[in-house]
């Protein structure tokens, strides 16, 4: 069991570390904001499968939910704003802008 623990860690903090590091595209940064959720998401599993609770077996379906709420959300900001700047680089944008 702490091969997968480690494993799982490693996995999240590269996922961190990429996402800190590589934020060159809109696309990078949402998939690796997909691993983080994807990393919780198999943790959650694998600790709901150790708990007696009953509720502890719902806490990875919300989040395998909300993560693909994520997902869409983050898909429809890439396309409006490829649209809008014809570029996906992160550089290129600035929030204070409309």
């Amino acid at each position: 069991m702490a091969t997968h623990l480690m494993l799982l860690s490693t996995t999240f903090t590269l996922s961190i570390a990429g996402m800190a590091l590589h934020r060159v595209h809109l696309m990078s940064i949402l998939l690796c904001i997909e691993s983080i959720m994807l990393t919780l998401f198999i943790s959650m599993t694998l600790a709901s499968l150790n708990a007696t609770h009953p509720l502890a077996t719902t806490m990875p379906l919300m989040l395998l939910t909300l993560s693909a709420c994520e997902a869409g959300t983050g898909l429809a900001l890439l396309v409006a704003t490829t649209r809008t700047h014809s570029t996906d680089h992160v550089s290129n944008l600035n929030i204070l802008q409309c």
